[in-house]
């Protein structure tokens, strides 16, 4: 079966002791795996005195090396000391360039980075002492240290994390633990023109002040349409006062829309967590969008509110295991109220409808996470998620136009394949809205992700992605289709012929990972070939309207930075509707995809888009 698939805080609360700068970590015991990389780097070094050893190298040693389990690694790096007791902890935070989690003592070569660090404001050991999940006086448990880890890592301000540990001289029983971040520059600026009539440019800080705060600002313009020059902005709280609480808030007033934001969420980060919530707050004065990436765009503007919250309990089925599956019990509930919109007409008037939408969710879910690299970043660490999710959700519409019951049942898994071959997922849902009349809004969908291990192409390293996207609308109004411009579909695809209730999407990429640096930063270049299908919901897909887009493209990113990746493509795209032409070229930015997390989340319906 198959599946688819994201007011300040005081800084001085929760304090972690934060002692002396660690020299070199050299000096600690070195993780299994970098005695793994250090042996692979020393052959290496061999094998280019002569030309003959050196190709022999390249093509039968050099990547992709033999899988190294590197969770098994850590947790057996951790392992070593688990049962003793926690006697101090020791951070340190490195600059964004020159130091490393090997050699903390390496420096800045250039003016330019040396600049760089000087502008950044490293992230304050507070802050970063927040995020810990353990205190001084607690038992290593090298499980939590492992999972602690990840969590840090993926904070958007830094590049990767490591916990060190070092066993007390004196009393064998007592155990260091020393903390190592390393950040990234954090300021970041993007931009895009859209024809020649309007164009944007936001600048933004992923950490200000070095205490983990975000601000960004959008700024959006338009020659023909009031206000001329817009301003969108957004402030974000992550980890309020050490509970795991991210606040964030935001205000837009541009020609596309005008309106303010809040949302407040604890998330369960880790199976242990007995508890999430949230709650959100939208109200939109203009807009000709009912939410972002609605596929639908309204021609007279909107005016609604939006309001909703929600709570989870979480009983883990085996709680002396780490890793063990858990059930998740949540509820919540969305109000939706419209000050200005389009005329309800029938039958369609509950598209539009003023409604508070009660819902409650049953999930059942297993996660864990595995380390590897060059999936969708450039050689840092990445964490990726094994497990499933299952989920059974009720809701209950209270609406102005006649109440409807709510029912769906989503369905996921994701696992590396045996002998790591590579990673599939996979997910499946159906589910719809019906009362005691009739049925309606209903949809079936399926979805794959298949990512190969990294194979060789002489000494450089490449991948090939696999996607396939299914969904089938049931009784959908007529206002609501889909479409193939989603890059999930075919990559740079814009048609509004191109539209149905019905649309199968498969999409083949090979990235090939380059050793080599352009200005510092990371390349990858990449082919692909994408297929969709989409129509009417009444004949079988396979006898629909058949789309593609070939082509192939560059992307350049530095892991050092928070900026987006950048990104070149050319497409090229035969049987093309007759609004868009046969060829395609872009030069934009594209942020980093993210893996599906097998995360309880708060009770929602379906995507149909």
């Amino acid at each position: 079966m198959i599946l688819v698939i994201i007011t300040l805080t005081n800084v001085l609360g929760s304090e972690v002791p934060a002692q002396s700068y660690i020299k070199d970590t050299a000096l600690i015991e070195k993780l299994p795996e970098e005695k793994y990389n250090q042996f692979y780097d020393s052959l290496k070094h061999k094998a280019n005195q002569n030309k003959f050893t050196r190709i022999f190298y390249d093509f039968l040693i050099s990547p992709p090396r033999p899988y190294v389990d590197k969770k098994e690694m850590a947790l057996e790096y951790y392992s070593r000391m688990e049962g003793k007791t926690i006697s101090e902890i020791d951070i340190t935070a490195l600059d964004v360039f020159g130091p490393n989690l090997e050699d903390t003592t390496k420096k800045a070569k250039s003016w330019v980075e040396r600049t760089a660090n000087a502008l950044h404001t490293k992230s304050n050991l507070n802050t970063i002492g927040k995020m810990l999940m353990f205190k001084v006086g607690d038992i290593i448990d090298a499980e939590e240290l492992y999972e602690n880890e990840r969590i840090i890592r993926a904070l958007p301000y830094i590049k990767d994390a490591r916990f060190f540990l070092e066993q007390d001289s004196i009393n064998p029983d007592l155990v260091t633990v020393h903390v190592i971040t390393k950040d990234r520059f954090s300021l970041g600026v993007s931009g895009n023109v859209n024809g020649t009539s309007s164009a944007a440019l936001e600048l933004y800080n992923q950490n200000i002040f070095g205490v983990g705060h975000e601000i960004s600002l959008r700024f959006v313009g338009h020659l023909h349409k009031q206000p001329y020059m817009g301003l969108e902005t957004f402030y974000s709280i992550n980890n309020v006062k050490g509970k795991f609480v991210d606040v964030s808030a935001g205000y837009m007033n541009t020609y596309l829309k005008e309106g303010f934001s809040f949302e407040l969420e604890k998330p369960f980060l880790i199976p242990s967590m007995k508890w999430g919530y949230g709650a959100s707050a939208l109200r939109m004065h203009r807009t000709n969008q009912i939410f972002d990436n609605d596929p639908l765009i309204i021609e007279e503007p909107l005016d609604y509110s939006f309001y909703s919250a929600w709570a989870g309990r979480s009983f883990q089925i085996n709680e002396n295991n780490y890793n063990s599956s858990q059930v998740v019990i949540s509820g919540g509930f969305y109000n939706r109220t419209y000050h200005h919109r389009p005329n309800p007409s029938f039958p369609e008037n509950q598209f539009f409808s003023n409604n508070t939408f009660y819902l409650t969710g049953l999930t059942f879910t297993q996660r864990r996470y595995i380390q590897d690299q060059l999936i969708y970043s450039y050689g840092i660490v990445e964490d990726i998620p094994e497990g499933f999710k299952n989920e059974i959700v009720y809701g209950f519409d209270a609406n102005e136009f006649g109440n409807r019951h709510y029912l769906h049942l989503y369905l996921s898994n994701g696992n590396l394949l045996i002998k790591r071959r590579g990673y599939l997922f996979m997910s499946a849902g159906i589910g719809g809205y019906f009362n005691k009349s009739k049925f309606e809004q209903g949809q079936v969908q399926a979805s794959t992700n298949f990512i190969s291990r990294q194979f060789n192409a002489g000494r450089k390293r490449f991948r090939l992605f696999i996607r396939s996207n299914y969904i089938l609308g049931l009784k959908r109004f007529d206002i609501e289709n889909l479409d193939l411009s989603r890059n999930e579909d075919i990559r740079g695809f814009s048609s509004k012929e191109a539209v149905g209730k019905q649309k199968l999407s498969v999409d083949l990429e090979y990235v090939l990972f380059l050793r080599r640096e352009f200005y510092k930063f990371n390349m990858a270049f990449y082919g692909f070939a994408d297929v969709g299908v989409i129509g009417s919901n009444k004949k079988l897909i396979f006898t629909q309207n058949y789309y593609s887009g070939l082509g192939l493209g560059l992307r350049l990113h530095n892991e050092n930075l928070v900026f987006k990746t950048l990104q070149v493509r050319l497409a090229f795209y035969p049987f093309h509707p007759s609004d868009m032409s046969f060829v395609g070229f872009i030069f934009e930015e594209q942020l980093k995809k993210n893996f599906y997390s097998f995360e309880p989340t708060a009770p929602a319906p379906l995507d149909f888009r």
